[in-house]
């Protein structure tokens, strides 16, 4: 069927994407926002799956402090542990479940390493980096680091379909985690043949399917058969603003819905920096080469300022 027809039709699905994967030495991370075609969905601006990826001891993951600028990080697991450490002086494992959400705002340097525990011994470690870009108002605030434990989300369960908010508010719940948009952000799990219908009150929304497939019915050929559409894993589909969704599992899935209310103006992406302006975006790559930016305490090393 063209894509004539399917509009006709009242396709709900505006975009597939299909993540760029990179190895960075034996640890695959998958690129899914930003895409050529689409920068943003809500104010996600940045999304990445990383893993599953499995280490012997001795070895792990090594993120050296970075700067960011004009957004808010969520990193959240399904498997293993990362420790955090910022400029403001936290130092907080990120755990499975749990949300630690840091909002830059005017600047931010921040670690992620594998603990000196796990590297003890083989280590597992898979999970979703998120990257917030934050309203105008919010771009310039001060720094903050906040831990939110699994035992405080909201979690979500009808037949053959458990869900934790993460962040945001849907299906009646708000998370705890304070946010500075109109936002959604929920890891769900699936049995087969169970399903699962999107918030509908959102005018940018996404499903990106970690694990397994889904399928979702889209209408009818002028033949009156039903026309549907399934998305693999390592998968993202971007809906139409008010257009209805509903998923079945294919099999038993793990999937991410996300979204919310498109953001106040164009945002401009460079490196681990997100501004309104590319004055903003040149001002801050100027402050970490000459390192104006407070640095983690305790840890002298930095990634330098690519070239660009």
């Amino acid at each position: 069927m063209s894509e004539a027809q399917k509009q006709a039709k009242g396709d709900p699905v505006d975009l597939i994407i299909e993540p760029r994967s990179r190895d960075l030495g034996g640890f695959e991370v998958r690129r899914i926002l930003p895409y050529a075609k689409r920068r943003l969905v809500g104010p996600f601006i940045f999304l990445d799956e990383m893993g599953p990826a499995d280490f012997p001891a001795g070895q792990g993951i090594s993120v050296r402090p970075h700067p960011h600028i004009g957004l808010a990080t969520v990193t959240y697991l399904f498997e293993g542990e990362i420790m955090h450490r910022d400029s403001l002086g936290y130092e907080q494992p990120i755990q499975p479940g749990a949300v630690n959400w840091m909002t830059a705002g005017k600047g931010i340097v921040h670690s992620e390493r594998s603990p000196e525990a796990a590297l003890a011994g083989p280590q597992r470690l898979h999970g979703m980096q998120s990257w917030i870009a934050l309203p105008l108002a919010h771009e310039e605030a001060a720094p903050s680091f906040t831990h939110y434990p699994t035992a405080d989300l909201p979690e979500i369960e009808a037949p053959g379909l458990w869900m934790r908010l993460i962040a945001g508010s849907a299906f009646g719940h708000c998370a705890p985690v304070r946010v500075f948009s109109e936002m959604f952000y929920l890891h769900a799990e699936l049995d087969a043949g169970a399903t699962l219908e999107l918030p509908a009150d959102y005018a940018e929304r996404a499903v990106y399917v970690v694990s397994g497939a889904v399928e979702m019915a889209a209408g009818e050929m002028a033949n009156g058969e039903a026309m549907g559409q399934s998305f693999a894993a390592n998968t993202m589909a971007v809906f139409k603003a008010g257009a209805p969704v509903r998923l079945t599992a294919a099999t038993a899935s793990r999937v991410m819905l996300l979204g919310g209310a498109p953001v106040d103006g164009r945002r401009f992406i460079w490196w681990n920096f997100v501004a309104s302006s590319q004055d903003r975006i040149e001002q801050a790559k100027a402050d970490w080469k000459a390192g104006r930016f407070a640095m983690v305490p305790g840890d002298d090393e930095f990634i330098p300022l690519p070239e660009d």
